[in-house]
């Protein structure tokens, strides 16, 4: 099999499930996994026989792209903010949304040895992206999940980042005993009516106890959220949210019925409301 029969194996194949953008995204990708190809490698050796175990990986990535699981999750590894995460069925894959969030810190926060919080980390690519890129912060990240604490720990070894994790349920979390800088959290927003419009990809394949919230309490875990960031924030210490572009203006209601001030709404790259941030 050479380059292009492999290309247009993958196209053929998979016409039927995908649409040809996401189709050549894919293409990029399982070449650069595979054999450590970048797109101009695949243009220049088009014509180059591959070799067996390449087309015996492919086949196998083919049949369970079919059953829409996520290539991510295939392959055990997404990219964000510059640098490959694992990634396992226990935690979200990370969207590029949420890079707009950690640009969003970075670029508000220029400060040194800054004290920061991640509620619900999941594979850890916040806390993780934001260790990396603030100077000399403290990064904490909590999350419920045991499997996604473990995902994220390998994530901060392979990364060698330094970040302390550790196992809380936000919704019984006691008084707080630290102060923060920043508090930042990306939690469960989908309502359960929406599953009706989302992809099987994501319906099969993600954690549903890290998407979906209750459609008669979409605020669940950000009630619990606001009300301790009033209470762990420093002064002038800045909460980020990552929310249901549906519920911007019930968030900001949420937010100031905790006492926080400041509060703003903000768009993510497709125009949609995204984020709120709020301070203390």
């Amino acid at each position: 099999m050479t380059t292009r029969e492999a290309i247009s194996l993958l196209r053929t194949e998979l016409g039927a499930y995908y649409d040809s953008r996401e189709i050549e995204g894919m293409n990029r990708i399982i070449f650069e996994d595979v054999l450590l190809w970048q797109p101009v490698d695949i243009i220049m050796r088009e014509n180059e026989q591959l070799p067996e175990f390449f087309g015996n990986r492919l086949a196998s990535i083919i049949e369970r792209l079919k059953r829409h699981e996520p290539l991510q999750y295939i392959l055990g590894k997404a990219r964000f903010h510059g640098h490959s995460f694992a990634v396992t069925p226990a935690v979200l894959i990370p969207r590029p949304e949420t890079e707009q969030l950690v640009d969003m810190i970075v670029d508000e926060n220029p400060g040194s040895d800054l004290e920061v919080l991640d509620i619900g980390t999941g594979s850890g690519c916040i806390a993780i992206s934001l260790a990396r890129a603030l100077k000399f912060a403290q990064v904490t990240a909590t999350d419920i999940s045991s499997a996604a604490l473990e995902v994220a720990r390998q994530n901060a070894t392979a990364l060698k980042t330094r970040v302390k994790f550790v196992e809380q349920d936000i919704l019984t979390c006691r008084a707080p005993s630290e102060a923060w800088d920043i508090i930042v959290s990306n939690p469960p927003y989908i309502t359960e009516r929406e599953k009706a419009v989302m992809e099987r990809n994501v319906l099969d394949y993600e954690p549903h106890c890290a998407l979906f919230v209750p459609d008669d309490d979409p605020m669940l875990f950000y009630r619990p959220i606001a009300a301790y960031a009033s209470r762990a924030l420093k002064n002038g210490g800045r909460l980020y949210l990552e929310i249901n572009r549906a519920m911007a203006h019930q968030m900001c209601d949420t937010l100031r019925k905790s006492g926080l001030a400041n509060i703003q709404i903000h768009n993510d790259f497709n125009g949609n409301n995204r984020f709120v941030t709020a301070s203390l």
